[in-house]
């Protein structure tokens, strides 16, 4: 099976330190040479890999700026189109705008939804449903427009990541500094359980960041440490007491949840779109619905089993799990397509 993997060009592939999208890109690549499959990487062109890598695009644009995003995504995009026919299959990791050449080449496309940015891209999708192969990330992000071929959950390389039964006391924040992702409702709830939070993490919404955020760094109650690289990641996901996740969206998964626990880091989240999928309510974590519910839930951390936490997700969320279950959906769209 000859199968080509189109990762994202904002960043490089595996990231540096933000872009899930490319780290999942590249969990499946890596996963699928192990397992002796004949792989390509489309993807910038100083990303790391086992596979072949083509590229036609030197940095990830936001590595790079000032450059135009879109000219990018056309060049990467178009040239691996434009080889399609030396594949049986392609796995789109690029959203929608790699599923416009569908119908102009014979090789399948399996798309891994990873999250709808706006319902105004359902239409594209909607257009293919017919001739694309949809995978979502968690059964929570599927729109009811759409076919779907199989739910997958994101995988993570368990090895990147140390189990640690004994934690310090700090609260963590770790993902973008965005209102979605609810950096100042971590702050209030880690203020209002007098305890520490260390905040990691791209400063997206620099607006935000300077209103919401930055006023209350003090380096000693609530610290910012910028943003991790993988080494620091295991080390603050580990050490941490709890992870906070407020979230403010229907997040379609959220790898810093699955990150913790495997660590054995329990998380405490707000109950809103794939957290029930990844969390164990009072096994893993708490599901809470607001501030004052989360407090609480500071206060019960200590019931939960951390090994609990590491098993979880040792089995639901781990590369192997994830690269097992797209080769049966690979064949399965080849089967169909002889």
């Amino acid at each position: 099976m000859r199968i080509a993997v189109l990762s994202p060009v904002a960043w490089r592939t595996p990231p540096r330190h933000y872009g899930p999208w490319e780290q999942i890109a590249s969990n499946i690549t890596e996963g699928l040479v192990e397992r002796g499959f004949d792989v390509t990487l489309f993807a910038t062109a100083d990303s790391l890999t086992n596979a072949k890598l083509e590229s036609i695009v030197e940095k990830g644009y936001e590595e790079t700026k000032p450059v135009d995003a879109k000219v990018y995504e056309c060049l990467h995009i178009s040239n691996l189109m434009e080889k399609a026919h030396a594949f049986d299959i392609i796995h789109n990791n690029f959203d929608f705008l790699p599923l416009t050449y569908s119908r102009l080449i014979k090789t399948p496309i399996v798309t891994t939804i990873h999250g709808f940015s706006s319902p105004l891209i359902i239409p594209v999708f909607k257009k293919y449903n017919d001739t694309g192969y949809y995978v979502s990330i968690s059964n929570s992000d599927r729109s009811p427009e759409l076919n779907y071929i199989a739910t997958i959950y994101n995988g993570l390389k368990t090895a990147d990541f140390t189990f640690n039964d004994r934690p310090n006391d700090y609260l963590l924040y770790f993902g973008r500094i965005h209102h979605d992702k609810g950096c100042a409702e971590a702050i209030t709830i880690a203020k209002a359980c007098k305890r520490k939070l260390i905040i990691a993490g791209l400063i997206q919404d620099t607006k935000y960041f300077e209103e919401k955020v930055k006023p209350y760094i003090d380096d000693e109650q609530i610290c910012y440490v910028g943003n991790a690289d993988a080494a620091k990641r295991n080390e603050l996901l580990g050490s941490a007491y709890a992870l906070l996740h407020p979230i403010n969206f229907n997040e379609p998964f959220g790898l810093s949840v699955a990150e913790a626990m495997l660590c054995g880091t329990p998380v405490i989240a707000f109950n809103k779109g794939s957290m029930p999928e990844l969390i164990k309510h009072n096994i893993t974590g708490f599901l809470v619905n607001n501030i004052n519910e989360a407090v609480e839930a500071v206060g019960l951390v200590n019931t939960i089993k951390r090994f609990d936490c590491h098993e979880w997700a040792n089995q639901n969320f781990s590369c192997d799990k994830m690269v097992n279950d797209y080769v049966e959906v690979y064949k399965k769209i080849i089967q169909a397509n002889q």
